[in-house]
């Protein structure tokens, strides 16, 4: 569906305004029309389009709003994050427009002839109106897998994750590779474990920065933990009904959630 940047009249059921990994709230809902209109007006904006086939507006701020007072009293940056957690109904709205809006930023010219792109008046892509090219947006898959042993789940702590809770296994798939073969590499790297009985069971898209989480479970085959270091600061087996605090496991809304808590096979 084509993407249109500069929309003269947009009428749209959501307005999604981010600065940074944040998006604007308005009552503990998304911003409206007149909230975005008004940016674009005092050129706070610095990207903004719609998608009329989904209705929805997407933008870009230039700079962080946060207490200002050029916003009304009632709008509040949230991290988009807590709106997966909170919102399912707007979570693939956010995240579609948050990737798309971050890949213009990061893709404005051609990497063969180095001449500036243009929207594709068709498709959601970018076109190279010098050479022909076309340029669709890049998607990262990404496995996420639990583990089970009997009546125990692996869990790790993510070293290089923001949220230093426990989670499930996951990492991105390689070229050549096959998603089980990359559910099977990830756990052997990440903590030493053969696994074995890959199931899929789900997926969620995930914009930090433009991953598709693909979820799966699997059986342990073999073998005793032994962390990658690099990646993990820890990795064990929990009781399915003696896991971690709440606290320390992830947020409900999370892919990783709905493997923890069985949510995937309701």
């Amino acid at each position: 569906m084509p993407v249109k940047t500069m929309p003269a009249e947009h009428d749209a059921k959501y307005y999604c305004i981010f600065y940074g990994r944040n998006i604007l709230l308005q009552k503990n809902a998304l911003a409206g029309k007149d909230v975005f209109d008004f940016l674009i007006k005092n050129n706070k904006a610095l990207d903004w389009f719609t998608e009329d086939p989904l209705s929805y507006a997407a933008m870009l701020l230039k700079e962080d709003l946060t207490g200002s007072s050029i916003l009304p009293k009632d709008c509040t940056f949230i991290p988009v994050r807590q709106l997966f957690f909170d919102n399912e109904e707007l979570t693939p709205i956010a995240a579609r427009a948050l990737s798309l809006l971050r890949q213009r930023q990061s893709f404005k010219y051609c990497p063969t002839c180095a001449s500036l792109l243009q929207d594709d008046k068709d498709e959601t892509a970018k076109l190279c109106t010098k050479c022909n090219k076309k340029f669709f947006p890049r998607i990262e898959p990404t496995t996420i897998t639990l583990v089970s042993k009997g009546s125990q789940i692996l869990l790790a702590k993510n070293k290089n994750a923001i949220y230093k809770n426990y989670a499930c296994i996951s990492g991105f798939v390689e070229q050549g590779e096959t998603l089980e073969q990359c559910v099977a590499r990830e756990v052997k790297e990440e903590t030493n474990i053969d696994v074995q009985n890959v199931r899929y069971v789900g997926s969620q898209a995930w914009p930090f920065p433009d991953q598709l989480m693909l979820a799966f479970t699997a059986d342990y085959k073999a073998g005793q933990i032994k962390i990658q270091e690099s990646e993990l600061t820890k990795a064990a087996w929990f009781e399915k009904d003696a896991l971690p605090p709440q606290d320390q496991l992830p947020r409900p809304g999370s892919v990783a959630w709905n493997l923890i808590s069985g949510k995937f096979n309701n």
